[in-house]
């Protein structure tokens, strides 16, 4: 059984879901999402999407665990977790996938925002990869995953908050100043093209940090025409191949997060789509942990500079 419980301390919805403990952990006798396994069972395929069968959030949630009351909220996890599979190739890296078939998956990603934007119980679609044990990955095939909240998300809500405040205050979109800001110094970007900056921010929290904006203003996927699909491609794969340079280690984890407008029926003008890309590891042999004054106090801790980071990365992709 599974419900959304409210805490009325930081005012926001937990997903609470029991049947997660039961998903397969790194299974070394077969991959679930290789061809003609279990969630695919064909010889072959190009790129799948499909309903996890472990979710956070269910269509047709069962009763919660218990009643809540006016101050103990709890709601159905009415809701969608989906995986979307990149290749049946169950070795390759992310970042050596080509690039027509990232194109491809972008054209999936749209795909499915729309067909996810149409469910009226739907508020915000996120968009993710999970990738190296260290990220808490239960599965080495390349994938990733998209949730569909029936709700805003904390954190969304507080970059929504923040872009609105920002535009009300300066008149100017919030990333669009972030973006000139840094392609100005130039010192923390690590790729750009004619569509689309990657840059180490300014206010990085995690190692090795990268944000990639759209150059155009739109607030979400949807956004894109056709000449701005392959540069977000290739900006993704420049990070990814930077991640892949940085030190010698099996596999480099890290997320990456796509973040854009709620589809809640209301008009974000002043939300700016972009990626988001963090990692975990500092350094060849030390992983950052989230520990006392992350978790307890909600501030970070950063043992590598924004600057350093952004060099380590340009000399990862042998721009530097």
């Amino acid at each position: 059984m599974a419900e959304l419980r409210w805490n009325p301390i930081l005012e926001r919805w937990n997903i609470v879901s029991d049947e997660r403990q039961d998903r397969p952990v790194l299974p070394e006798d077969s991959c679930p999402l290789c061809p003609e396994v279990l969630e695919v069972p064909q010889e072959d395929y190009y790129i799948v999407s499909f309903e996890n069968r472990f979710p956070a959030l269910r269509r047709d949630p069962g009763r919660p665990n218990l009643e809540g009351d006016s101050f103990y909220r709890v709601r159905p996890n009415k809701g969608v977790c989906e995986v979307l599979l990149y290749t049946s190739d169950h070795d390759v890296q992310p970042a050596d996938i080509g690039q027509t078939r990232f194109e491809d998956l972008i054209s999936v990603w749209r795909d499915r925002f729309t067909d996810l934007s149409q469910e009226d119980f739907v508020d915000y679609i996120y968009i993710f990869e999970n990738r190296g044990e260290e990220i808490g990955v239960t599965l080495y095939h390349p994938h990733g995953q998209l949730y569909a909240f029936p709700f805003v998300p904390p954190r969304a809500q507080r970059a929504l908050d923040s872009a609105e405040s920002h535009l009300e205050r300066a008149g100017t979109c919030l990333y669009c100043r972030i973006m000139e800001k840094e392609r100005n110094l130039a010192t923390r970007v690590i790729w750009e093209d004619e569509h689309f900056v990657a840059f180490v921010p300014f206010f990085a929290h995690l190692p090795y940090e990268v944000h990639l904006y759209p150059k155009r203003h739109y607030p979400d996927i949807l956004g894109m025409n056709r000449e701005e699909i392959p540069s977000l491609a290739a900006g993704i794969k420049s990070v990814l191949t930077s991640y892949e340079g940085l030190f010698p280690v099996e596999e480099f984890p890290y997320m990456m997060t796509f973040h854009q407008a709620p589809v809640d029926g209301d008009d974000y003008p002043y939300f700016h789509f972009h990626l988001e890309f963090y990692s975990l590891q500092r350094a060849a042999d030390k992983i950052k942990y989230r520990a006392g004054v992350e978790t307890g106090a909600g501030t970070f801790i950063s043992s590598i500079s924004p600057e350093k980071m952004a060099r380590d990365l340009r000399e990862a992709d042998g721009l530097e």
